[in-house]
């Protein structure tokens, strides 16, 4: 019942910004940590950025400077704001989100849940 919508990827020259959206819903108590994965082809899928529920970040070095995330609690949402893009960051980008599932009067460990993932190209 709990789902993971992402949106915002697409085709970027490089230099070019993209901004990543991410909304988690359904039978939420609570999330404590969001944040986006990467799986270029061929690749492993490794860690981008997260963002703690207190807003506390941390960044894969490869995208310090470039990449900012941020969260929005009343709605649930994570955020990845890329700015000059470059080729090797193409890939397929997952949101993951760390949460509490309600459960009728109780509720669920926390446990991870992932996005369908959108795809991020920067070419030419």
């Amino acid at each position: 019942q709990v789902q993971l919508v992402e949106s915002g990827g697409g085709l970027v020259q490089p230099g070019g910004s993209l901004r990543l959206s991410c909304t988690a819903s359904g039978s939420i108590f609570s999330i404590n940590v969001m944040g986006w994965y990467r799986q270029a082809p061929g690749k492993q899928r490794d860690l981008v950025s997260v963002i703690t529920s207190g807003g506390t970040t941390h960044y894969q070095d490869s995208v310090k400077g470039r990449f900012t995330i941020s969260r929005d609690n009343a709605k649930n949402t994570v955020y990845l704001q890329m700015n000059n893009l470059k080729p090797e960051d193409t890939a397929v980008y997952y949101c993951n989100a760390n949460l509490i599932r309600k459960i009728g009067s109780f509720y669920d460990k926390p446990n991870d849940y992932w996005g369908q993932g959108t795809q991020v190209t920067v070419s030419s």
